[in-house]
């Protein structure tokens, strides 16, 4: 019988820790009601006894997001009196409240951070654990560094705070030390030992990924046993990060004939959770991420492309709208085949092309795609008619629709602290428009500027720059996030000047706008010669 695996959330406690991502009261509670949304099963509101203003941030979210039972609360407390009534006092408005302490079993913990002799330390956790009793239920128990330390003495200690009362022991693997094969055997050793002494007390695992091996490690410990996960959104965390939630979960999932267990997470609210936390503590999530990276999802490569095209489970073993996206998406770069380009050219409603026709078509596309990089939909329509101006064919399409797309032609920001402005010149068709903004700051000029000279105003929801290359002619990459109309449309560019970047991304996604408009008007086009 498939068992269930517990989701211990760290994101609010690990994934701050991180440097300059810290979080007001406002965003813990919005990312908590995000987490609870997505399905798991105990958030780690932060450390209350680390600052008055995490303490309120805590009891905020048990306030607000705890009111339910179906969630547990907890906070990080070490295993001393006044952190412990911290963590109770910020935690228990929470229907379901639980104190989580820890303290360290290895040799160095134990010798060189605390001093103290092995004894000292376990009869330290011990009566933690029963003071923390005495207010709370649930209570949890970290062996901190479980993955360098004596087994002999870490069993004693577990055994020691299970006696206690402990409901939770965590074993952490604190600084990504662990191996999946080793660390399986430790956990199943500790899990045979665990159930024999009271099986109703969840055995769980916090790794971290020093050396990137923190998913590996989370479902070694799975398959050995383990009741409880402790992971983060796009796996941040202390130093190289901890185990990722998204891609612990969907291994799972995916791999449902391996590990035979089930978690209570909705993997379709993961992309939701992943650009909230993104966004709230300004991490961009690397590109190439398994689940919630840009790219995880998007196929670039031609063979690729035409295997996917064929048949979806050719190249995709997880499915983007399992995570919460629309679709797969299709790049079309230089890279890519006739195939794709044939698909994204009938989804336009071009269809049924001459192969002489096609033929110069996609070298038209081969052209731009070499100079452009990346090839959009509002490309795909000029290249079609400048195929058909330059082979002096009549174009099918009874209107053209190139002159409805915005290329810009020149720019100009100024930055100052009074009065932060942008001119644009902008090119549709044969006509040339221009126009002035001052904004809030120099982006915000820039867009308004934009905006006036299209006609089209959109919300940007979010804007993220990113180097893709280094020294002084280092690319910059922008990529926006828009709404318009209650549709979202998502559109980047690159360039050496981050503002052309910036304007040219702009441009890119009022363009697909006006794609958008033209679709719903086209019928199919049979294209002969």
């Amino acid at each position: 019988m498939s068992r269930k695996i517990w989701v211990f959330d760290t994101t609010l406690r690990d994934g701050e820790q991180v440097p300059g991502a810290k979080l007001n009261l406002y965003e813990k509670v919005e990312i908590a009601q995000q987490l609870k949304k997505l399905g798991v099963n105990i958030i780690e509101a932060g450390f209350p006894a680390s600052s008055q203003g995490d303490f309120d941030a805590v009891k905020a979210v048990a306030q607000k997001v705890g009111n339910t039972s179906d969630i547990m609360i907890t906070a990080l407390a070490r295993a001393v009196k006044e952190d412990i009534d911290s963590v109770y006092n910020a935690v228990k408005y929470a229907e379901n409240p639980m104190i989580h302490m820890v303290l360290g079993t290895s040799d160095i913990h134990v010798e060189k951070k605390f001093s103290k002799s092995k004894d000292q330390i376990l009869q330290i956790g011990v009566d933690a654990v029963k003071y923390a009793k005495t207010l709370l239920p649930q209570v949890q128990y970290s062996t901190e560094d479980a993955s360098r330390s004596d087994f002999e003495y870490l069993w004693k200690t577990i055994e020691a705070v299970m006696k206690a009362g402990a409901t939770m022991i965590n074993v952490p693997d604190t600084v990504g030390f662990a191996e999946p094969e080793q660390w399986g055997e430790l956990i199943y050793r500790l899990n045979d030992r665990m159930k024999n002494l009271d099986d109703s007390v969840l055995l769980s695992v916090h790794c971290h990924n020093d050396l990137g091996m923190a998913t590996a490690n989370t479902l070694a410990a799975i398959k050995n046993g383990a009741d409880k996960v402790e992971c983060t959104v796009n796996g941040i965390g202390e130093r190289a990060g901890n185990a990722a939630l998204e891609e612990v979960v969907m291994a799972l999932k995916t791999r449902g004939d391996i590990y035979d267990v089930f978690t209570d997470i909705n993997t379709k609210e993961i992309m939701n959770t992943s650009r909230l936390v993104s966004s709230f503590m300004g991490l961009d999530v690397q590109v190439n991420k398994a689940i919630t990276g840009d790219n995880a999802f998007a196929h670039s490569s031609g063979i690729h492309q035409d295997g996917l095209l064929k048949s979806r489970d050719a190249y995709e073993i997880v499915h983007p709208e399992d995570v919460g996206l629309d679709d797969m998406e299709l790049v079309l770069t230089a890279r890519s085949g006739r195939h794709a380009v044939k698909d994204s050219l009938s989804k336009l409603g071009f269809k049924d092309f001459a192969d002489e026709e096609f033929e110069g078509i996609f070298e038209g596309f081969l052209k731009l795609a070499d100079s452009k990089k990346e090839v959009y939909n509002h490309d795909l329509y000029v290249i079609v008619e400048n195929y058909y101006e330059k082979a002096e064919k009549n174009n099918p399409n009874k209107e053209s629709y190139s002159n409805q797309f915005f290329e810009l032609v020149d720019l100009q920001v100024v930055s100052n602290a009074t009065f932060p402005s942008a001119s644009v010149k902008i090119q549709r068709g044969e006509e040339i428009y221009k126009s002035s903004a001052v904004g809030s700051g120099p982006i915000d000029a820039l867009y308004s500027a934009i905006a006036d000279t299209t006609g089209i105003e959109v919300k940007l929801i979010e804007y993220n720059i990113s180097s893709v290359s280094r020294g002084q002619e280092a690319l910059g990459k922008v990529k926006i996030t828009v709404e318009h109309e209650g549709e979202k449309y998502i559109a980047k560019a690159a360039d050496t000047d981050i503002l052309k970047a910036s304007a040219l991304a702009y441009i890119n996604v009022i363009n697909s706008i006006v794609v958008a408009q033209i679709q719903p008007q086209k019928v199919e086009v049979k294209v002969t010669v």
